[in-house]
């Protein structure tokens, strides 16, 4: 198959989104209603009014509720805009032959799809009813995040973790540079909270942080070059 990945639809999202953040420029109507004592809810709203997330309604995102790993996965595909627009398949993709877990016709069958042929690693045997962990939902993000900048590898000094022994020793390198991005922040006490289960309102700040990271990079933040298979 013949692979091109472009990031100027996403500049585009990113441009609009900061400028909506910082202007405040919510139409009637298109804010959530149940983020009154959410933090980061005028984050949540930016992100609805340019439709790259959904709420259980028009008016409801349900915060507080927590995050399976379909609706994470669906956040990431959705949020990043990815999609197979621009890969040619000799016949279309189906969820099942990718993920055991996956039915073809599963609502989230596509944002599993599109976040695999966007070089996103999902354990091919992965529960979507599953919890979707902080530790989780940071690994692929930030898989999305780097894949989709272009981004170069960095040195950094890593950040002192409290509860590093906890995490999965595989994703403590991708958390470290989700803190660099500043996509995550630790607590009061220095801790991750790796194993934690994630809410709608947490994974969609961390979605906004993410789209904030990419668009600061500015000219660093280019399309990849064709890659032909």
């Amino acid at each position: 198959m013949t692979i091109k990945k472009s990031a100027i639809a996403a500049i585009t999202t990113l441009s609009i989104l900061s400028f909506t953040l910082g202007g405040q420029m919510f139409a009637a109507g298109d804010t959530f209603k149940d983020l009154d004592k959410v933090s980061g809810k005028e984050k949540i709203n930016a992100l609805k009014e340019q439709g790259l997330i959904k709420g259980v309604s028009d008016t409801q995102f349900l915060p507080a509720s927590k995050v399976t790993v379909a609706q994470g996965i669906q956040f990431i595909s959705g949020g990043l805009q990815l999609s197979l627009a621009a890969i040619d398949f000799t016949k279309a993709p189906q969820a099942s032959s990718l993920f055991t877990n996956v039915k073809d016709k599963a609502w989230y069958a596509e944002a599993f799809i599109n976040a695999h042929y966007n070089d996103i690693k999902i354990d091919k045997n992965i529960d979507p009813s599953k919890p979707m962990t902080k530790e989780l939902y940071t690994n692929l993000l930030v898989q999305g995040v780097e894949k989709l900048g272009n981004l170069p590898l960095i040195n950094l000094v890593p950040a002192k973790i409290t509860d590093e022994a906890k995490m999965n020793p595989s994703y403590q390198g991708i958390i470290q540079r989700s803190l660099k991005y500043k996509i995550n922040t630790l607590d009061a006490k220095g801790n991750f909270n790796p194993k934690q289960e994630i809410t709608r309102a947490e994974a969609a700040v961390m979605l906004f942080n993410a789209l904030e990271f990419l668009k600061s990079q500015g000219d660093n933040f280019l399309p990849v070059e064709e890659v032909t298979e």
